[in-house]
Protein backbone atom coordinates (compact mmCIF):
# COMPACT_ATOMS: atom_id res chain seq x y z
CA UNK A 1 0.00 0.00 0.00
CA UNK A 2 1.38 3.38 -0.96
CA UNK A 3 2.31 5.55 2.00
CA UNK A 4 0.94 9.07 2.21
CA UNK A 5 2.87 12.23 2.97
CA UNK A 6 0.71 14.83 4.71
CA UNK A 7 1.31 18.56 4.38
CA UNK A 8 0.55 20.54 7.51
CA UNK A 9 0.93 24.12 8.65
CA UNK A 10 2.69 24.49 11.99
CA UNK A 11 1.87 27.74 13.75
CA UNK A 12 4.58 29.35 15.85
CA UNK A 13 3.20 31.37 18.76
CA UNK A 14 5.33 32.89 21.50
CA UNK A 15 3.24 34.42 24.25
CA UNK A 16 4.10 35.92 27.61
CA UNK A 17 7.86 35.96 27.14
CA UNK A 18 10.80 35.22 24.92
CA UNK A 19 11.91 31.69 24.10
CA UNK A 20 15.63 31.25 23.54
CA UNK A 21 17.10 28.40 21.51
CA UNK A 22 19.03 25.67 23.27
CA UNK A 23 21.60 25.59 20.51
CA UNK A 24 22.63 27.39 17.33
CA UNK A 25 24.70 26.27 14.41
CA UNK A 26 25.06 26.60 10.83
CA UNK A 27 25.05 29.33 5.36
CA UNK A 28 22.48 31.63 4.50
CA UNK A 29 20.96 31.07 1.09
CA UNK A 30 20.69 33.89 -1.42
CA UNK A 31 17.79 33.18 -3.77
CA UNK A 32 17.37 29.59 -4.91
CA UNK A 33 20.45 27.49 -4.37
CA UNK A 34 21.04 24.35 -6.46
CA UNK A 35 23.73 22.01 -5.20
CA UNK A 36 25.11 18.58 -5.88
CA UNK A 37 25.73 16.91 -2.55
CA UNK A 38 26.74 13.57 -1.13
CA UNK A 39 24.40 10.67 -0.55
CA UNK A 40 22.01 10.82 2.39
CA UNK A 41 23.33 7.49 3.66
CA UNK A 42 25.72 7.93 6.61
CA UNK A 43 29.35 7.11 5.93
CA UNK A 44 31.67 5.75 8.56
CA UNK A 45 33.31 8.69 10.32
CA UNK A 46 37.08 8.77 10.64
CA UNK A 47 37.22 7.64 14.26
CA UNK A 48 34.06 5.65 14.69
CA UNK A 49 31.16 4.12 12.89
CA UNK A 50 27.58 4.42 11.90
CA UNK A 51 26.31 1.12 10.56
CA UNK A 52 25.20 2.20 7.11
CA UNK A 53 27.08 1.95 3.84
CA UNK A 54 27.46 4.91 1.50
CA UNK A 55 24.94 4.75 -1.33
CA UNK A 56 26.12 4.60 -4.93
CA UNK A 57 23.08 6.53 -6.22
CA UNK A 58 23.68 9.74 -8.20
CA UNK A 59 24.00 12.84 -6.00
CA UNK A 60 20.94 14.93 -5.27
CA UNK A 61 20.46 18.46 -6.56
CA UNK A 62 18.67 20.14 -3.67
CA UNK A 63 17.24 23.61 -4.25
CA UNK A 64 15.70 25.94 -1.69
CA UNK A 65 14.60 29.56 -1.38
CA UNK A 66 15.77 31.81 1.44
CA UNK A 67 12.18 31.80 2.72
CA UNK A 68 10.02 28.72 2.31
CA UNK A 69 6.26 28.30 2.55
CA UNK A 70 6.15 27.74 6.34
CA UNK A 71 4.03 24.66 5.72
CA UNK A 72 5.53 21.23 6.22
CA UNK A 73 5.21 17.76 4.76
CA UNK A 74 5.19 15.26 7.62
CA UNK A 75 6.77 12.07 6.34
CA UNK A 76 5.35 8.57 6.85
CA UNK A 77 6.49 6.75 9.97
CA UNK A 78 8.52 3.58 10.23
CA UNK A 79 7.54 0.70 12.54
CA UNK A 80 11.09 -0.18 13.57
CA UNK A 81 12.24 0.83 17.04
CA UNK A 82 15.85 1.99 17.04
CA UNK A 83 17.83 0.81 20.07
CA UNK A 84 17.54 -2.15 22.40
CA UNK A 85 16.66 -0.44 25.70
CA UNK A 86 16.06 2.92 27.33
CA UNK A 87 13.45 5.65 27.11
CA UNK A 88 11.48 5.62 23.87
CA UNK A 89 11.45 8.91 21.98
CA UNK A 90 8.84 9.04 19.23
CA UNK A 91 9.68 11.58 16.55
CA UNK A 92 8.24 12.96 13.35
CA UNK A 93 10.18 14.24 10.35
CA UNK A 94 8.86 17.31 8.54
CA UNK A 95 10.21 19.08 5.44
CA UNK A 96 9.27 22.67 4.66
CA UNK A 97 7.56 23.52 1.38
CA UNK A 98 9.86 25.14 -1.15
CA UNK A 99 12.71 22.70 -0.58
CA UNK A 100 12.95 20.60 -3.75
CA UNK A 101 15.16 17.85 -5.11
CA UNK A 102 15.60 16.08 -1.79
CA UNK A 103 15.00 12.35 -1.51
CA UNK A 104 12.51 12.45 1.36
CA UNK A 105 12.65 8.75 2.10
CA UNK A 106 16.44 8.92 1.98
CA UNK A 107 16.45 11.84 4.39
CA UNK A 108 14.31 9.89 6.84
CA UNK A 109 16.57 6.84 6.52
CA UNK A 110 19.58 9.04 7.20
CA UNK A 111 18.08 10.41 10.42
CA UNK A 112 17.08 6.95 11.64
CA UNK A 113 20.48 5.48 10.74
CA UNK A 114 22.22 8.30 12.59
CA UNK A 115 20.28 7.58 15.78
CA UNK A 116 21.05 3.89 15.35
CA UNK A 117 24.73 4.28 14.48
CA UNK A 118 27.30 2.24 16.36
CA UNK A 119 28.25 5.36 18.37
CA UNK A 120 24.81 7.02 18.17
CA UNK A 121 22.38 8.07 20.88
CA UNK A 122 20.58 4.71 20.79
CA UNK A 123 23.74 2.61 21.00
CA UNK A 124 24.12 2.17 24.76
CA UNK A 125 20.67 1.38 26.10
CA UNK A 126 19.74 4.85 27.37
CA UNK A 127 17.48 5.91 24.51
CA UNK A 128 15.31 4.32 21.85
CA UNK A 129 13.78 6.11 18.87
CA UNK A 130 10.83 5.47 16.58
CA UNK A 131 9.73 7.60 13.65
CA UNK A 132 5.98 8.17 13.67
CA UNK A 133 3.82 9.61 10.93
CA UNK A 134 1.11 12.25 10.60
CA UNK A 135 -1.70 12.37 13.13
CA UNK A 136 0.43 11.27 16.07
CA UNK A 137 1.76 13.11 19.13
CA UNK A 138 5.56 12.80 18.93
CA UNK A 139 8.08 13.62 21.61
CA UNK A 140 9.81 15.86 19.10
CA UNK A 141 9.78 16.79 15.43
CA UNK A 142 12.92 16.95 13.30
CA UNK A 143 12.32 19.74 10.78
CA UNK A 144 14.31 20.57 7.64
CA UNK A 145 13.63 24.25 6.99
CA UNK A 146 14.79 27.26 4.98
CA UNK A 147 17.06 29.93 6.50
CA UNK A 148 14.31 32.49 7.14
CA UNK A 149 12.03 29.90 8.72
CA UNK A 150 14.95 28.84 10.89
CA UNK A 151 14.91 32.37 12.36
CA UNK A 152 11.15 32.23 12.93
CA UNK A 153 11.35 28.91 14.77
CA UNK A 154 14.57 29.46 16.70
CA UNK A 155 14.19 33.05 17.90
CA UNK A 156 17.07 35.02 19.41
CA UNK A 157 17.31 37.44 16.49
CA UNK A 158 18.24 37.08 12.82
CA UNK A 159 20.75 34.38 11.97
CA UNK A 160 19.82 32.26 8.91
CA UNK A 161 23.05 30.31 9.32
CA UNK A 162 22.76 27.92 12.22
CA UNK A 163 20.37 25.17 13.30
CA UNK A 164 18.73 24.91 16.73
CA UNK A 165 16.48 23.05 19.10
CA UNK A 166 13.44 24.94 20.36
CA UNK A 167 11.15 23.07 22.69
CA UNK A 168 10.10 19.87 20.95
CA UNK A 169 11.41 21.03 17.58
CA UNK A 170 14.80 19.91 16.25
CA UNK A 171 15.34 22.55 13.56
CA UNK A 172 17.82 21.68 10.79
CA UNK A 173 18.79 24.51 8.43
CA UNK A 174 18.68 23.24 4.83
CA UNK A 175 21.52 25.63 3.92
CA UNK A 176 23.79 23.77 6.32
CA UNK A 177 22.48 20.42 5.07
CA UNK A 178 23.44 21.35 1.50
CA UNK A 179 26.66 23.30 2.03
CA UNK A 180 28.04 22.25 5.42
CA UNK A 181 30.43 24.76 6.98
CA UNK A 182 33.85 26.12 6.14
CA UNK A 183 36.99 24.71 7.74
CA UNK A 184 35.24 21.58 9.02
CA UNK A 185 37.81 19.29 7.39
CA UNK A 186 35.43 16.31 7.23
CA UNK A 187 32.97 14.98 4.62
CA UNK A 188 29.55 16.58 4.31
CA UNK A 189 27.99 13.31 5.47
CA UNK A 190 29.88 13.64 8.76
CA UNK A 191 28.63 17.19 9.21
CA UNK A 192 25.05 16.07 8.56
CA UNK A 193 25.38 13.34 11.19
CA UNK A 194 26.73 15.97 13.57
CA UNK A 195 23.74 18.27 12.86
CA UNK A 196 21.26 15.54 13.69
CA UNK A 197 23.09 14.29 16.77
CA UNK A 198 23.86 17.73 18.20
CA UNK A 199 20.39 19.23 17.96
CA UNK A 200 18.78 15.99 19.12
CA UNK A 201 21.23 15.99 22.02
CA UNK A 202 19.68 19.26 23.18
CA UNK A 203 16.25 17.62 23.10
CA UNK A 204 17.68 14.84 25.26
CA UNK A 205 18.77 17.40 27.83
CA UNK A 206 22.39 18.00 26.87
CA UNK A 207 23.99 21.46 26.95
CA UNK A 208 26.93 22.87 25.05
CA UNK A 209 30.43 21.56 25.72
CA UNK A 210 33.99 22.72 25.08
CA UNK A 211 36.88 21.16 23.18
CA UNK A 212 38.73 18.90 25.66
CA UNK A 213 42.17 19.53 24.13
CA UNK A 214 44.07 20.25 20.92
CA UNK A 215 43.92 17.42 18.40
CA UNK A 216 41.18 15.55 20.23
CA UNK A 217 37.78 14.81 18.67
CA UNK A 218 35.24 17.54 19.27
CA UNK A 219 32.35 16.48 21.54
CA UNK A 220 29.07 16.24 19.66
CA UNK A 221 27.66 18.93 21.95
CA UNK A 222 30.42 21.38 21.03
CA UNK A 223 29.19 24.08 18.61
CA UNK A 224 31.25 22.66 15.77
CA UNK A 225 29.36 24.74 13.21
CA UNK A 226 30.97 27.89 14.57
CA UNK A 227 34.47 26.59 15.28
CA UNK A 228 36.48 23.55 16.34
CA UNK A 229 38.91 25.39 18.66
CA UNK A 230 41.74 22.94 18.14
CA UNK A 231 39.60 19.81 18.12
CA UNK A 232 38.88 17.67 15.08
CA UNK A 233 35.41 17.18 13.62
CA UNK A 234 33.45 14.35 15.25
CA UNK A 235 29.76 13.57 14.82
CA UNK A 236 28.90 11.11 17.59
CA UNK A 237 27.98 11.14 21.29
CA UNK A 238 30.06 8.01 21.98
CA UNK A 239 33.66 7.18 21.16
CA UNK A 240 34.74 3.53 21.19
CA UNK A 241 31.59 2.67 23.13
CA UNK A 242 32.08 5.26 25.88
CA UNK A 243 30.16 8.51 26.31
CA UNK A 244 32.44 11.23 24.98
CA UNK A 245 32.04 14.77 26.29
CA UNK A 246 33.84 17.97 27.21
CA UNK A 247 33.49 20.52 29.95
CA UNK A 248 30.18 22.39 29.90
CA UNK A 249 30.37 25.78 28.22
CA UNK A 250 30.37 27.52 24.87
CA UNK A 251 32.59 29.88 22.92
CA UNK A 252 31.69 33.42 21.92
CA UNK A 253 32.05 32.71 18.22
CA UNK A 254 30.47 35.07 15.68
CA UNK A 255 27.80 33.69 13.37
CA UNK A 256 28.95 33.96 9.73
CA UNK A 257 26.84 36.03 7.36
CA UNK A 258 27.25 33.66 4.42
Amino acid sequence: MRRKTVVVAIAVVVAGGVLLPAGRHGYSGRGVVPASVQSDQPAQPARSAGRSVVSQRPPEAISYPVAGTRSYAVLPGDPAVIGRAGKLMRFQIAIEGGITGIDRAGFARFVRATYGGAQGWASRGLWRFQQVGPGTSPDFTSMLVTPTTRDLLCGAGPDRYTSCRMGNRVVLNVARWVHGVRNYAAPLTTYRQYMVNHETGHRLGRGHELCPGPGRPAPVMQQQTLGLHGCTAYAWPYLNGTRYSGRLGQYDDPVPHS
